[in-house]
């Protein structure tokens, strides 16, 4: 099996590069990269003639313009890389029978109520992010490829930007923090989201009826002031500088913090789909922090 990999330098490409490898050889591509391959998401014409020249057997796209706030003020770029170039990729997948993997996300929902969205809840996206990867599963859909659109929500790892390591950080500089406390998901971890890819695909290549749409985010809930409570904890308890005591982490309304880009307060995603489709079991949200907090703090 040949596995051609976009956004092998970011959260969940990089993971991706350790789970895939059992399967066959991988092509693995970042937006820096140019001739006679291309990872530039935005070129589509280069896009198109990368994987007419690898003619992979599984195309995954783990690229995307994620800077949700940024996205509001260049929608046309957002467009670019997160509907143009995946339906670039789903065309040419379609043309050569390849399979398509491709992560989307809980912001295609509009985030109202209290009860996990499933895949067939109606999308309503708040933002131009959401609405780009709307655009991005629309047209993945439409090509007729074969595919495994995989919607996630709140992503972290060991290496990169994400909510996790700034809150490690910020707990050993200030003696405060607010923390909006009504938005409600599960932190996701890049390398369960690379396993599970690996073990979804391995069984989908084998029964073509499994291409579809799929919710997969680890189990159980919080905010994100409980997300940061448990990352503060874990790294006091640990022997870490923590400058900020518990009482001095509050809980805030969303309004607190006004953004460009409006976010769900509802971001839980029922995975029973999933995990029944491919026999899988996602553990809870905190096994896998604990596990990355465990390696950024070197324990």
């Amino acid at each position: 099996m040949k596995i051609l990999l976009f956004g092998r330098n970011g959260q969940v490409g990089w993971e991706l590069q350790r789970s895939l490898a059992p399967l066959g050889e991988i092509v693995a591509l970042d937006r820096d990269d140019a001739s006679p391959l291309s990872g530039r998401l935005q070129d589509p014409v280069e896009l198109a003639r990368t994987v007419r020249r690898v003619r992979p057997d599984v195309i995954v796209n783990a690229a995307a313009h994620t800077a949700v706030d940024a996205a509001e003020s260049e929608p046309e770029l957002a467009r670019a890389i997160n509907a143009t170039a995946p339906g670039v990729l789903a065309h040419e997948a379609a043309a050569s029978g390849a399979w398509l993997v491709h992560y989307s996300t809980d912001y295609v929902f509009n985030g109202a109520g209290t009860t996990p969205w499933t895949e067939d809840d109606a999308a309503d996206p708040l933002n131009v992010y959401g609405q780009t990867k709307l655009e991005g599963e629309q047209l993945i859909r439409a090509s007729g490829c074969l595919h495994l659109i995989l919607r996630t929500s709140w992503v972290y790892a060991s290496r990169g930007h994400n909510f996790a390591r700034t809150m490690l950080r910020l707990a050993t500089e200030r003696d405060k923090l607010s923390v909006i406390d009504d938005q409600h998901g599960a932190p996701t971890g890049a390398e369960l989201l690379a396993d599970v890819t690996a073990h979804a695909l391995r069984g989908a290549c084998c029964q073509p009826q499994a291409t579809g749409t799929y919710h997969v985010a680890a189990a159980g809930e919080t905010t994100w002031y409980g997300y940061a409570t448990h990352v503060i904890d874990f790294a006091r308890a640990a022997g870490q500088p923590i400058r900020v005591s518990r009482d001095e982490i509050r809980p805030v309304p969303s309004s607190a913090f006004p953004t460009p880009a409006r976010r769900p307060t509802n971001s839980r995603l029922a995975t029973d789909k999933f995990q029944r489709a491919f026999g899988l079991a996602l553990p809870d949200w905190r096994l896998g922090l604990d596990r990355m907090l465990s390696e950024v703090l070197g324990h």
